[in-house]
C-alpha cells in the first residue's frame, strides 16, 4: 500500500471512529441580556470622548446595518472633574475637533480618510474646562432607560522614556527597528501603551500616516519589571504606504523615516480592559483557546472602559 492510500484509509478510519463515539450533549445556555457598552476616553490636552452602544446577541446578524443601529444616541452623559461637570453633546464625527477625529478613527481601527464616512453620533464637547489635565481625576456619568452608570479614571503623570535609537538588520541595513530604553519607577503600579507614526512627508505633501497605531503586545505594565531599566524593540505596525518598502520587511522601518513615538500611561482599570480584550480579539475563532472575561470599570452593569491616557512624546530618526 502506498503512502497516499495509506493516509486516505488513516483519515477515514479516524473520522468513522470520531462519529461512532459521539453522543448528544445538551448544554443549558443562558438567556441573552442586552447591557450598555461603553468606550471612553480623555487624554491630557484632549476632550471627552465617548461610544455607547448595546451589546449583541452571539446569535444576532453579523451585519453593517445591525453594528450601526446599535449604537446608543438616547443617553444623557456627563463628566465632572470634582469640581466641573460638563454635559457631553452628540457629534457627527466629521463635526468633531481635529484631533478628537483621530481619537475615534485610532478608537475604531480605521483610517483617518475613512471614519467620517460612518453614519454614528459621538459623545463629546468642545468646553475647555473639562479638558485633560495631569493630575486630575474625571468622572464618566450616563443615564440610559432610566439606569446610570458611571465611572472614574485618573490622568497620571507621565513616563519619558530614556532614550529611542534605531538599529538596522544585518541582513539589509536599509530597515531596522526602533529601540526604546525605559526606566520603569520603582515601588509603585505602571502601565503603558505604545504607538508611533511616520512623519515622512509625501509627494502630495502629506504625511506618510496620519494616525498613531498600537502593535501586537502595545499594553504592557510593570508587574514582572518594577523598578528596573531595560530595553524593548517596537516593530512598525503601519500599512506599507511607500511603494519601495519590500513586503519582506513591513514591520521595519526604513532608513531615513522619521518616527513620531507616542509612550503613554495608563491606569491598571484601563490596562487590564485593553490587554483583556486585546487577548479577546486574538483568540477569536480559537476552539482551543482559553476564554477571556474582559473587565469593566464602569458601575451599574454596563460593560467597557473610561480610560484616562497621558502620553509622552519623542521623534525618532532612523539612521545609524
Amino acid at each position: 500500500m502506498n503512502a497516499a492510500k495509506f493516509a486516505f484509509y488513516l483519515v477515514f478510519f479516524f473520522s468513522f471512529f470520531l462519529v461512532g463515539c459521539t453522543k448528544e450533549v445538551n448544554i443549558d445556555i443562558q438567556g441573552f441580556e442586552q447591557q450598555l457598552v461603553v468606550e471612553g476616553n480623555i487624554e491630557t490636552n484632549g476632550f471627552p470622548i465617548v461610544l455607547l452602544c448595546l451589546s449583541q446577541d452571539v446569535y444576532a446578524p453579523t451585519n453593517l446595518g445591525n453594528y450601526l443601529s446599535s449604537f446608543v444616541t438616547d443617553a444623557s452623559v456627563s463628566v465632572t472633574n470634582g469640581t466641573q461637570t460638563v454635559q457631553l453633546s452628540l457629534f457627527s464625527i466629521n463635526d468633531l475637533p481635529e484631533a478628537s477625529k483621530k481619537t475615534v478613527a485610532e478608537i475604531l481601527k480605521l483610517e483617518y480618510n475613512e471614519v467620517g464616512f460612518l453614519p454614528i453620533l459621538v459623545y463629546s464637547t468642545t468646553d475647555p474646562s473639562i479638558k485633560g489635565e495631569i493630575g486630575k481625576s474625571y468622572t464618566l456619568n450616563i443615564l440610559h432607560k432610566g439606569k446610570n452608570y458611571s465611572g472614574t479614571t485618573s490622568i497620571l503623570p507621565p513616563v519619558a522614556l530614556d532614550n529611542l535609537t534605531w538599529k538596522p538588520e544585518s541582513s539589509n541595513p536599509l530597515y531596522g527597528y526602533s529601540y526604546a530604553l525605559l526606566s520603569d519607577p520603582a515601588n509603585e503600579y505602571n502601565a503603558y501603551k505604545w504607538e508611533a507614526k511616520r512623519i515622512n512627508i509625501q509627494s502630495n505633501g502629506e504625511e506618510l500616516d496620519t494616525l498613531f497605531r498600537k502593535g501586537q503586545n502595545g499594553y504592557f505594565d510593570d508587574r514582572f519589571f518594577d523598578g528596573i531599566t531595560f530595553e524593548f524593540d517596537a516593530p512598525n505596525r503601519q500599512k506599507r504606504k511607500n511603494p519601495n518598502h519590500l513586503e519582506e520587511y513591513k514591520r521595519f522601518y526604513m532608513l531615513g523615516d522619521s518616527v513620531v513615538v507616542k509612550f503613554s500611561r495608563i491606569d491598571e482599570a484601563a490596562f487590564n480592559f485593553f490587554d483583556k480584550k486585546d487577548a479577546q480579539v486574538g483568540s477569536a475563532g480559537n476552539p482551543f483557546a482559553t476564554p477571556v472575561n474582559v473587565p469593566s470599570n464602569i458601575t451599574g452593569g454596563a460593560l467597557g472602559i473610561w480610560a484616562g491616557v497621558s502620553p509622552w512624546y519623542d521623534t525618532l530618526y532612523c539612521i545609524p
